[in-house]
């Protein structure tokens, strides 16, 4: 049992195939349901808008599992014939997503496996036909490594109430490492002096810590000296009030000391378990940002299943600890 979402009015708890919802709840308000105790996210006045987020929903991929190099195990995939998972779990968060009445969504990156331009055309299927304008998207690690270019693009910003929503394109062509060029730095500084409209920044990679001890070349993420850049330019500019990836499949939260309490956040991936979205919720003083495990039942049979994999660790990687999923992003 697993006490899986708070917002300031929500409280989730799964409990294997079973969904507890406690809903219109008070900010700020001590709570208790199903033996877990928790406090509601605080009230920030009036909701202005809402934004959704999904990451690593692999398009094309057939197993479950696999770390090239490392033989953990299990390796799950569906039977012949049935729907794929990245379909299935792609299908139940859109049919989330719409049923929450969303200013905008953004898919940052893992559009596909394979990169092929046959898994971005059924990626397109899925949601341009659900969301239309208000989907925009960039690429990862996954579509680009094999050389395709689709959604390669110059950084770019979508304004909804409130709020504007930078994205930054971290992919490298042949590389599952990230980075920002200083092109896309300089947009960014340029974005976050036009005024002072909150900015939330979203890209696929998550960053190398300036505070860590270490300084591998191989960094996983965007590399340390563009990760660097990029905190330097978010520590100079208030505006840039929290950064958002995906890639590392899990749910983290860090803060350095050079941004002070700005979120560097990731969300754990679509596609297996946890098998999540992200909701940013804006408000006239203040952001949240709120994490929905999937819960149609077909969807949570399958993220049950892959809870085990990586020889039984993964459960506790990819879930995070309840402020991971959800917290004020900022307030004023």
């Amino acid at each position: 049992m697993e006490l899986t979402t708070v917002a300031e009015d929500l409280a989730v708890v799964h409990d294997d195939g079973e969904v507890r919802r406690y809903e219109d709840l008070e900010p700020d308000t001590l709570y208790e349901h199903d033996g877990f105790v928790y406090r509601t996210l605080p009230d920030l006045g009036a909701l202005v808008a809402r934004v959704g987020t999904v990451n690593d929903v692999h398009f094309g991929e057939t197993e479950c599992g696999v770390i090239s190099g490392m033989d953990l195990g299990p390796v799950l995939s569906v039977p012949d014939g049935a729907e794929p998972y990245p379909e299935l779990m792609n299908r139940c968060a859109i049919a989330e997503m719409r049923r929450a009445d969303l200013d905008a969504v953004v898919v940052k990156g893992d559009l596909t496996c394979n990169g092929t331009d046959d898994e971005y055309r059924t990626f397109l299927a899925f949601y341009e036909d659900a969301f239309e304008e208000r989907l925009h998207h960039v690429r990862g690690n996954h579509d680009s490594y094999h050389g395709g270019t689709f959604a390669a693009r110059d950084p770019f910003v979508v304004d909804v109430p409130g709020v504007r929503l930078a994205v930054l394109d971290t992919a490298r062509d042949a590389l599952t490492s990230g980075r920002v060029s200083d092109h896309q730095l300089t947009w960014l500084r340029d974005l976050a002096t036009e005024g002072d409209t909150p900015i939330l920044l979203f890209g696929h990679h998550h960053v190398w810590s300036p505070d860590s001890r270490e300084r591998p070349e191989s960094y996983f993420g965007i590399h340390p000296d563009d990760s660097e850049r990029l905190v330097e330019v978010v520590a100079a500019h208030r505006t840039i009030v929290g950064y958002f990836a995906g890639h590392t499949h899990r749910n983290r939260v860090r803060r350095v000391s050079a941004t002070s309490d700005v979120p560097w956040a990731e969300v754990a991936c679509v596609k297996d378990f946890p098998g999540v979205w992200a909701e940013y919720r804006i408000f006239e003083r203040g952001i949240t940002q709120i994490v929905h495990r999937i819960s149609d039942p077909e969807a949570l049979a399958w993220t049950e299943r892959t809870r085990a994999m990586y020889g039984g660790t993964y459960d506790q990687y990819a879930f995070g600890e309840l402020s991971d999923r959800c917290f004020v992003v900022a307030r004023w």
